[in-house]
């Protein structure tokens, strides 16, 4: 008797077969041995059917066939991959086979590729196992069909996963079709063309997270503001630099709380900045304060998927479906473990042996004197009890790290597979580093009644600064990546101007050590600093993913926010995939050389005809609460039958409003006015006629 291996594509096979170290005959579709038999899908090979295959009449869309809900869902083979399909058909029925060890994806997606071929090929074999492994290197394979569970211990995972395709069938076909009936001939009228109408439920609320953007973009009104800054000396006779500082209205101020301010640190006119300057020019100045402290900054998080994304998009340009290919590619070459992670730690187990993956790092050599610290100082044994390792976070697998392994694999790189590899290798050596530390001195200085402050900070241990920074020239860019804050959402509010600066003490280090309070200083100049408020940042493709991975942010209600806390929309697998159909339905602009990502006047009109019909569509709460339902489903909390019925419930009353809606004159509104705003933004032909002047 023989055991059947099932990967999802033929690369991961070969992996597979390798791993058995038994000899192995090519076939047609599948390699054999003595003992197992090792076979591939190549992706998807069963899709649920369109609804003209339940009934030929449904091809034409009609409101009188709508809404469609099955009772059972029907499926087939894609035609492309037919023949692959019968191949694993006739493995999975043929007698000699007694096990089946399910070696798809280690996800969600995963067990839905294989549980539709085992739904439609059908099978006689009982005993089926789950391998679930974190990299291809062969000891994790070997140790995945070793600890392999039965495959019924993941039919709430699979179950899940029917759902999600279940819910993103049935509601992109009942609002696409209700919609493009309704409305869509309007939208097509306006333009001048035909157009496609397509919602579902992660992309609409992803595209109404964009236009949102781009419209408080639009209608941001740039305030000015007018600040002070004051340049200190100490007294005639003494040594040191120049100390800049930022002047605010804090208790005792003439100013404070005055009519006057645009806030504490800036005036609403440049007069009246003027007026304080010209009275303090000429007075003495004190140190009324000092203090002194360090402070740590400790290496971010691992990355998972969307982390890595962000990177990508902010340092390489790379979009976030190329990052995902690229890390696959990386996965697939055994050089880091499974890329479609939300996790950005370690497991208890794993860091249990880091050790493994650290050490093989070291015959990489720009990154080997980092490695061969790491191992003399022993850093890595107490990262089970750092932040970076943490099994409560961790749902399917762990953040995204080398294995240490496959490195002959590196000469035949791209140099932007090379580029995306060192940013997994470094930020993950740089956990194992000791936190940069910096040394910060704030001031306070006064001058009559009012009061000026300023921070500088100088890093006087470099830490895990070190090995975070990918150098130039191994990088091929003008200047060092650095690594960035872990704040997802730090920094200061659009529209709001800075306070005091954290200046780089530079050279001043030594001058600033000898700082006392209550020494006198001379005020040399005051200068007017104009500035504006500026409004928010338009997303690129990377902080696009981030905000989808943390849509539960953007909520307003504070208690469904913390309900569905980590609940985000779409999956990791999932969110490049969205960007990218959005942007082939150019819905959505997304700039090769930026990765700014902004809406397109098809995607705006589509965005205010969902909006006045099915608005729950381009909102996170939706979504994030459809998401969390599936992940109850998941774990056993939820079952498969109410999460469905729910589903039907929703399909069937938002069409129902859809149906009954009469929104033609307030879209027709909403159109023209469109249709100004990118007529201004593109002088010459218009891109948006509207069907009264053509």
């Amino acid at each position: 008797m023989k055991a059947l291996f099932i990967a999802e594509k033929p690369s991961v096979a070969r992996e597979f077969a390798a791993a058995l170290h038994e000899p192995m005959d090519r076939q047609d579709g599948y390699l054999e041995s003595e003992r197992a038999v090792v076979s591939w899908c190549v992706g998807h090979l069963v899709s649920m059917s369109y609804p003209e295959a339940y009934d030929p009449a449904l091809k034409k869309w009609s409101l009188n066939t709508l809404p469609f809900i099955p009772e059972t869902f029907r499926y087939e083979v894609i035609d492309s991959v037919k023949k692959q399909f019968g191949i694993l058909k006739k493995l999975m029925n043929r007698p000699d086979i007694d096990r089946i060890y399910v070696c798809t994806d280690s996800g969600r997606e995963g067990e839905y590729i294989y549980r539709l071929v085992e739904q439609e090929a059908g099978t006689k074999v009982k005993d089926r196992r789950r391998v679930w492994i974190d990299s291809q290197t062969e000891e994790e394979i070997r140790k995945g069909i070793q600890n392999a569970n039965p495959l019924s211990a993941y039919d709430d995972l699979a179950a899940a996963a029917y759902l999600r395709a279940k819910e993103d069938y049935l509601m992109g076909i009942n609002f696409s079709r209700v919609l493009a009936i309704r409305y869509g001939g309007q939208i097509s009228d306006f333009l001048g063309s035909r157009t496609k109408l397509a919602v579902g439920r992660v992309m609409t609320c992803v595209l109404g997270m964009v236009v949102r953007r781009e419209r408080e973009i639009r209608d941001f009104v740039k305030t000015p503001f007018y600040r002070l800054q004051g340049e200190f000396l100490p007294q005639e006779g003494a040594d040191g630099g120049v100390i800049r500082a930022d002047w605010r209205a804090v208790p005792g101020s003439r100013y404070f709380e005055s009519p006057f301010l645009y806030n504490e640190s800036g005036f609403r006119e440049e007069k009246k900045a003027k007026e304080l300057a010209d009275s303090l020019k000429g007075k003495p100045a004190v140190l009324a304060a000092v203090s002194r402290r360090k402070e740590k900054n400790y290496a971010p998080l691992l990355f998972n998927l969307a982390e890595l994304q962000n990177t990508c998009s902010r340092q390489l340009k790379i979009s976030p479906d190329k990052t995902l290919e690229i890390a696959q590619e990386l996965y697939e070459k055994k050089l880091v473990t499974y890329p479609r992670t939300d996790a950005r730690v370690l497991s208890t187990a794993v860091a249990k042996e880091i050790r493994k993956n650290v050490s093989g790092l070291g015959k990489i050599a720009n990154v080997a004197p980092f490695v061969e610290e790491i191992v003399k100082n022993d850093w890595d044994k107490g990262i089970a009890k750092t932040r970076y390792t943490n099994d409560k976070m961790i749902t399917d697998h762990y953040a995204i790290i080398p294995t240490g392994q496959g490195l002959t694999a590196l000469a035949g790189l791209s140099q932007q597979s090379r580029a995306v590899y060192e940013r997994i290798v470094r930020r993950f050596l740089s956990v194992f580093f000791p936190p940069a530390v910096y040394e910060k001195t704030s001031l306070e200085i006064t001058v009559d009644t009012e009061h000026f402050f300023a921070s500088y900070r100088s890093l006087i241990e470099e830490g895990y600064l070190a090995v975070a920074a990918v150098p130039k020239k191994e990088d091929g860019k003008g200047q060092a990546d650095r690594e960035e804050p872990d704040e997802k959402n730090g920094g200061k509010e659009s529209g709001q101007p800075d306070g005091e600066e954290e200046q780089d003490a530079g050279d001043l280090g030594s001058f600033l050590a000898s700082l006392k309070k209550g020494q006198a200083l001379a005020l040399r100049d005051i200068r007017i600093r104009p500035g504006e408020t500026k409004p928010p940042k338009r997303y690129n493709s990377g902080s696009l993913i981030l905000a989808m991975e943390n849509a539960g942010q953007l909520i307003e209600d504070e208690e469904m926010r913390a309900q569905i806390k980590g609940s985000g929309i779409g999956t990791s697998a999932t969110r490049a995939e969205i960007l990218k159909k959005l942007v082939g339905n150019t819905y959505l602009n997304l700039n090769k050389k930026t990765q700014i990502v902004t809406p397109t006047l098809l995607g705006e009109l589509i965005h205010d005809t969902v909006a006045a019909t099915i608005r729950s569509l381009l909102v996170p709460e939706l979504t994030a609460n459809w998401e969390m339902g599936l992940t109850k489903v998941a774990e056993g909390a939820l079952s498969e039958a109410e999460y469905l019925e729910k589903l039907k419930s929703f399909i069937i009353s938002r069409v129902e409003n859809v149906r009954s809606s009469s929104c033609g004159s307030l879209l027709n509104e909403r159109f023209r006015q469109l249709g100004l705003v990118y007529s201004s933004k593109n002088p010459g032909p218009r891109t948006a006629v509207s069907s009264s002047e053509k």
